[in-house]
């Protein structure tokens, strides 16, 4: 595709529909979008005659929507493309950790391989910026990292991403601090870590040591957080001030924080507001087995919320299929969020806040001079999409298709 281009008959947002002061759908136009270096530089209306001579791509009406990011998964972890596994029971997280450790080098596919598997299934559901953990632990070493890495390389061009120093096994548990340090000086640009009450048994050495990695080597930290109640918020109250005390806000993140789905609502209003001081994020998969982080909540109180997909058919669940469009319906249906401004403004957790229309239903999206990553949906609006999971039908990153056509 040219590096510039007109798309035509692209469905845009426009406004809601009221009725007695009621929202009762969502207004649409068809636009022609002009495309230039991956970005889009004229908005014009549909019965506007084109009369230059740049070539033209048909979106034949289909509804536009900023592209969707995978904001919490394991390229390295997922069994896609081998043979199938259901999962083992067990009995704590260490044992689960240890069949892990077994299987992964076992298996008759690459990791690599996999990881591209997982790469491709994004695309096609829309998702354009992927953060991927990758396990980091001594017996490993930096293979995981090298091998998501070529994966990453491969899709040069289709996504962008970032990658997390993941110490699965424990920080101080498994003794990973410098293999973490290494794999930041390698291409990863964030510290994580994993309960650091119950996994690495030291709160304070723990987080103290993900934040001091982040400092030294100016990265970010996303910390996996199951420790359910008091003892979870506890660790959330403690790295929010060791944020603001190296400086860190906006960025470091808190992946799964159950233990503020277990809190009381003026609790979680009180958390909700140390964490939007500290510039600290939450990031939920949506579990369905168990209370997660009210995020309509949260979201409320100035924090960033953010939703991952997090297994995809792996050691720890069979389950998972890389929609990220359908993990954040779930959050809608779950939140029980069935109006149409609700519903559409759903969308934001899957595409950094950016929403078509604003809370007030003003358009906010596209706008002159906005990356022109999109995604082609056979939908009559973003809370239809949302419901509904819709179609889709392309991928564009960057102004470029790189998953259906048009």
């Amino acid at each position: 595709m040219n590096s510039a281009y007109w798309l035509t008959n692209a469905r845009l947002e426009s406004g809601y529909e009221v009725q007695d002061g009621v929202i009762t759908g969502t207004k649409t136009e068809i636009r022609h979008l002009f495309i230039e270096d991956g970005k889009i530089a004229r908005i014009v209306d549909s019965n506007t005659i084109i009369t230059d001579e740049w070539p033209q791509q048909d979106a034949k009406g289909l509804l536009l929507l900023p592209s969707f990011i995978e904001k919490h998964c394991h390229l390295d972890k997922t069994l896609l493309g081998d043979r199938w596994r259901s999962v083992t029971p067990v009995s704590s997280i260490f044992e689960r950790l240890d069949i892990e450790k077994a299987t992964l080098p076992s298996l008759g596919t690459l990791t690599q391989e996999r990881a591209e598997q997982l790469l491709q299934i994004y695309l096609e559901s829309g998702v354009t910026h992927v953060r991927t953990h990758v396990d980091i632990y001594p017996e490993a070493g930096l293979d995981n990292l090298e091998a998501v890495q070529q994966a990453l390389r491969a899709f040069e061009g289709k996504l962008s991403y970032e990658i997390v120093a993941f110490p699965q096994h424990g920080l101080l548990r498994s003794k990973s601090a410098e293999l973490v340090r290494q794999a930041l000086r390698s291409g990863a640009g964030l510290v994580g870590g994993v309960d650091p009450a119950t996994v690495d048994g030291d709160i304070e050495a723990s987080l103290q040591q993900m934040v001091e990695l982040a400092v030294e080597a100016n990265a970010g930290i996303d910390l996996h957080l199951h420790d359910a109640g008091h003892l979870g918020t506890f660790t959330m109250k403690r790295l929010a001030q060791l944020t603001i005390e190296a400086g860190l806000q906006g960025k470091v993140a808190i992946s799964h924080a159950f233990g503020l789905g277990d809190i009381t609502a003026s609790q979680a209003e009180q958390m909700g507001e140390l964490l939007a001081d500290a510039g600290v994020a939450i990031i939920t998969s949506v579990p369905i087995d168990r209370k997660f982080p009210p995020v309509g909540l949260l979201h409320q109180h100035g924090v960033e919320v953010a939703v991952g997909c997090d297994n995809i058919f792996d050691v720890w669940s069979p389950f998972g299929n890389g929609d990220i469009l359908e993990r954040v319906s779930r959050l809608a249906e779950v939140s029980k969020w069935v109006d149409e401004r609700s519903l559409a403004q759903t969308l934001q957790y899957i595409t950094g806040g950016t929403t078509p229309l604003n809370h007030d239903g003003e358009q906010v999206w596209p706008q002159i001079g906005d990356v022109a990553s999109i995604v082609f949906v056979q939908a009559s609006c973003s809370a239809e999409a949302v419901a509904r999971r819709s179609q889709r039908v392309a991928t564009m990153f960057q102004g470029q298709i790189v998953s259906g056509s048009l």
